[in-house]
């Protein structure tokens, strides 16, 4: 999937600030390695949080946007880590329901589900 089309998808689908905080609690969980998403959806979730990290969200902002952007230039064992412990707090923050809620509305909305065709991936 391409970034334009990522682009036009959120376009087409604004995201409520809650949503932009699951889409970068996404980015942290692929950046701590504990993201268990296909490769494409992966991939797909990084062009996201790319389109998306400008927006405001609730309680996850600046700080972990700069974080990110580190973690994205470093492979680094510490910082995997301390990744690690700010996912867990995001994440306790935003709710399992929540979350739960996004990632059904992307894949109904077709997002995840185009990038594993195009992968050759569905199911």
């Amino acid at each position: 999937m391409t970034d334009e089309r990522v682009a036009s998808w959120v376009r087409a689908h604004p995201l409520a600030p809650v949503h932009v905080d699951c889409a970068t609690a996404v980015m942290l969980k692929i950046l701590d390695g504990k993201c268990k998403m296909a490769a494409a959806e992966k991939l797909v979730m990084e062009q996201l949080y790319d389109q998306v990290k400008e927006m405001p969200g609730l309680g996850l902002g600046e700080e972990t946007h700069r974080l990110i952007a580190t973690a994205r230039s470093l492979a680094d064992d510490g910082l995997k880590n301390f990744i690690y412990e700010k996912r867990v707090l995001a994440e306790t923050v935003i709710t399992r329901p929540v979350m739960k809620g996004f990632k059904a509305m992307i894949r109904q909305q077709g997002l995840l589900i185009d990038a594993l065709e195009e992968e050759g991936e569905a199911p």
